[in-house]
């Protein structure tokens, strides 16, 4: 099941169910108004939405409509937790070495995680906006799970039963900000820009066989300004997105509408390109000494896919154009 959130002036949306060929969508607001209530009444939407999918599926679906990505939000355009890991490890160990940095304890056993800011996610079409160039503009592809309610303690083994959808998404960062905050010690933010997610969030049986072991065993595809930029596939994560749940659920339990992204897709592979600019910089200055890659300019565009193996879109892509954010005179908020 394929579920999208329509953008209807208000902050949440409307829950749109779309088929799986991305080609038609039907407004399934009188069984959930959102896909937070759904997911927060998950057992008695899910048969509901399930028949009605099979319906669109067929061509049968009173009410249907050409799905246009244009028009959808991020499937939650704002949630109450979001919080972000770096389960590649092979992402971490590029950067230490470039960078010189001394190895973290324990990060084999114990996963990397922060608690980003989850109130305004951008849609797989909408611009991303930035105040300057010189912060050092970048993508990075990942990723991510939604869960219902997950209680205090969870072992990773009972983890996936939580997982109902999943996502794919640009986690946008601001290099040059990233330094500070991260000898602070107290998590990104400044740095941390709003994430955009891909037009659908899909339940696992979606991806088929390609779903297992907790991970996406899949290549995500990259492009930079028309040109190939990489496909790591999903299958490397280090740690799966049930160990990344029981993490995150140690010592609090996890509201419904959580949203856990895995951390940049990454292989050891350096054929397969990478799914963020700053990686590639660092395998330039191993290579050569110095990075050779600028970051983002404005105007610049990135597009990120997942194919299934008919070469179609699993969750519509993203593909978006970075811009000059508002100055403040123009802001509503100034």
């Amino acid at each position: 099941m394929k579920l999208a959130t329509l953008k209807n002036g208000s902050r949440d949306g409307r829950l749109l169910l779309v088929s799986r060929n991305l080609r038609q969508a039907l407004d399934v607001g009188h069984i959930a108004a959102t896909l937070q209530a759904a997911i927060e009444n998950w057992d008695q939407v899910e048969p509901r939405l399930q028949a009605l999918y099979r319906e669109l599926n067929e061509g049968r679906a009173a009410g249907a409509f050409a799905f246009d990505p244009t028009c959808v939000a991020a499937p939650l355009p704002r949630v109450y937790q979001w919080l972000d890991g770096s389960a590649f490890l092979s992402h971490g160990e590029l950067m230490q070495k470039a960078f010189n940095l001394d190895p973290i304890e324990g990060v084999e056993r114990i996963p990397l995680m922060y608690q980003g800011a989850g109130d305004d996610f951008l849609g797989s079409r909408d611009d991303i906006p930035s105040p300057s160039e010189r912060y050092g503009i970048d993508f990075e592809g990942e990723f991510a799970v939604l869960l219902d309610e997950v209680p205090m303690g969870c072992p990773a083994e009972s983890a996936t039963g939580h997982i109902k959808l999943i996502l794919q998404l640009n986690d946008v960062s601001l290099r040059a900000l990233a330094p500070r905050e991260m000898k602070t010690g107290f998590g990104f933010l400044q740095a941390k820009p709003s994430s955009s997610f891909a037009a659908v969030a899909v339940t696992p049986d979606e991806l088929g066989d390609a779903w297992r072991d907790g991970r996406v065993h899949l290549p995500l595809h990259v492009e930079w300004n028309g040109e190939w930029f990489g496909n790591p596939h999903g299958g490397q994560m280090h740690f799966g997105f049930h160990q990344l749940i029981a993490h995150a659920a140690l010592t609090r339990r996890l509201c419904a509408g959580t949203v856990i992204g895995s951390g940049t897709v990454s292989n050891k592979e350096r054929g397969v390109g990478s799914a963020c600019i700053s990686e590639r910089r660092a395998i330039e200055m191993v290579e050569h000494g110095e990075p050779r890659t600028g970051f983002m300019h404005f105007g610049d565009r990135v597009r990120m896919d997942v194919l299934d193996s008919d070469g179609q879109s699993i969750f519509g892509g993203i593909d978006q154009r970075v811009v000059a954010a508002p100055t403040p005179g123009d802001s509503p908020c100034a």
